[in-house]
């Protein structure tokens, strides 16, 4: 190959590279509408719908999760009890703390270490490590989790799980607040 010819591909590939490793910022939506509130939304009950999908795309697990939320200032409760399509049952109770300029962190029994995330327009992005059982064996992962409010009772969540920077699968979500 005539090294222009390997040069211009070698810049292709690298630019295709570097395209695919962008991302989307919370600041992104920071004009989207309607605004999110965290703490707004998660207060009060909230009823949600979800799916597990396997990195190959298949469904492997359907659940439901009903969600009690309350504030005291810039601390938030959200306790969540999850039903799955399998029969199991599970239980999170996030303890989040509201920080200056729309950021706020998070933690909960089955989180190693501190979730970090920021609110912007519509949206919220956290990540945090995920201890995640399966079979007889715990498993960390990575969870980059992101929320979309539709409009005042509607929000989308989707997190992508991964390990060793290797998705290992997805999870969507539609919250609802009833009339309150």
């Amino acid at each position: 190959m005539n090294p222009r010819r390997w040069l211009a591909l070698v810049t292709l590939s690298l630019a295709a590279l570097l395209a695919g490793c962008a991302s989307p910022q919370v600041a992104d939506y920071a004009a989207e509408r309607p605004v999110l509130s965290l703490r707004d939304y998660f207060n009060g009950r909230i009823d949600a719908h979800g799916m597990f999908q396997n990195r190959a795309g298949k469904v492997v697990k359907r659940f439901t999760v009903a969600m009690d939320c309350s504030w005291q200032g810039n601390d938030g409760v959200l306790d969540e009890r999850f039903s799955y399509s399998d029969g199991t049952t599970s239980r999170r109770v996030w303890k989040l703390k509201a920080l200056s300029d729309g950021r706020f962190t998070g933690t909960a029994d089955d989180v190693v270490g501190t979730a970090v995330g920021e609110q912007r327009g519509n949206a919220f992005h956290w990540n945090y490590t995920l201890k995640q059982p399966l079979d007889d064996t715990v498993y960390e992962v990575q969870m980059d989790d992101w929320m979309y409010l539709v409009d005042d009772r509607v929000m989308l969540n989707r997190a992508v799980m991964s390990k060793f920077g290797v998705m290992v699968g997805a999870v969507t979500l539609s919250f609802n607040k009833g009339k309150q």
